[in-house]
């Protein structure tokens, strides 16, 4: 018998929130699978979505050459573009997309021999100041580009700051630079992140680029009309493997962070930090044991975990235990931990996944 601690990981619900993102966006999508999927195992998920992606994103090469090598064939775009030069004879024979958003990039493509042309997405620092070109060099990049003839086709790309905050000017801002410094240049066009497809209409163009929606968290700090419909894909689960009764004054875990109040049962799950969940998370982070709300108390440590069972009298060792999922979103534990859905699911490590596939 192994350590109960579970990634279960629904692909049903991951297929259900990339055709919510084409409906909202009301065009092509980029199922993002960056950093192993957010987590959830990019391999698992691209070949669950493959069937009806129109495509794929990654942050580098080594993901997308992982993805060739387990059978997506499916069209993958590296976010990051490529990091050397000699990447790009990869890039050419796994028919790979690639971003460009420096000047460097931008010389090495033009100065390339290459046995076919690629197709590029460029990218406008429209206001975040973290890669792409600028307004002012943005068309004499996209025109060396078009005359090199190692570029077959163009998409004009960029980023949002802060999209994540709802009625905040600056993503208006950014849409109004993009716009103004893409006027007149041909090719399709790609503004949304997660944020943008599901707040943010007037950033629509040809593609989106949704990412955690995918895997069922909104990326927005408080819950949102515009998230209904989201199913979570990911629930890390584990069980009590003991139970303490603890008077009144005494303490429990490292550190003492947690007094009893009066007199309680303490279930201890077998589920840490290393495990991958929040350290920082404390005292009153939601769980659901048995399928009953209870909280955490104290400080979590490296392979454990200790929860109320005070008010749950049947519960007890063997009992389950939902750290994240379908009823504890991942957003409230993150809120809890003063962290993000997306870091959450990062984190998970030695945990067995579980992929259930099926309605």
């Amino acid at each position: 018998m192994s350590r109960p601690t579970v990634a279960r990981v629904e692909l049903a619900a991951l297929r259900h929130n990339y055709q919510l993102a084409k409906r909202r966006h009301g065009s092509k999508a980029l199922a993002v699978v960056k950093a192993n999927a957010y987590g959830h195992g990019a391999i698992a998920c691209a070949r669950a979505l493959a069937p009806e992606a129109d495509g794929f994103a990654v942050a580098a090469i080594e993901e997308a050459l992982a993805l060739r090598a387990a059978g997506i064939r499916t069209p993958i775009l590296l976010l990051e573009g490529f990091f050397d030069t000699s990447e790009l004879g990869q890039i050419v024979r796994e028919r790979l997309w690639t971003a460009v958003h420096h000047r460097w990039q931008v010389e090495a493509l033009v100065a390339a021999r290459l046995a076919a042309p690629l197709t590029v997405w460029l990218k406008l620092d429209s206001g975040m100041h973290r890669v792409g070109l600028s307004p002012r060099e943005f068309a004499v990049a996209y025109e060396r580009l078009r005359a090199s003839g190692n570029v077959a086709d163009i998409v004009l790309m960029t980023h949002f700051a802060r999209a994540d905050e709802a009625n905040c000017g600056a993503t208006l801002e950014q849409i109004a630079a993009f716009r103004a410094a893409t006027k007149g240049l041909a090719g399709e066009v790609s503004l949304s992140n997660s944020a943008a497809v599901l707040g943010w209409p007037q950033a629509r163009g040809d593609w989106a680029r949704p990412g955690i929606l995918l895997y069922g968290a909104h990326p927005f700090a408080a819950s949102d009309p515009s998230t209904a419909g989201l199913k979570p894909v990911m629930q890390l689960e584990s069980k009590i493997i003991a139970v303490r009764e603890l008077a009144r004054g005494e303490p429990i875990g490292y550190g003492a962070r947690y007094v009893a109040e009066r007199g309680i049962r303490v279930g201890v799950v077998a589920c840490g930090y290393a495990d991958g969940y929040p350290r920082a998370a404390g005292t009153g982070t939601p769980v659901r044991i048995d399928g009953h709300p209870s909280h955490l108390l104290g400080r979590v440590s490296m392979d454990m975990l200790t929860v109320d069972l005070t008010d749950l009298p049947y519960a007890g060792v063997g009992s389950s235990v939902e750290l994240w999922g379908k009823g504890v979103p991942a957003g409230a534990v993150a809120a809890h931990a003063g962290t993000i859905p997306y870091e959450l699911f990062c984190n998970v490590k030695r945990a067995r996944f579980n992929y259930v596939d099926g309605d």
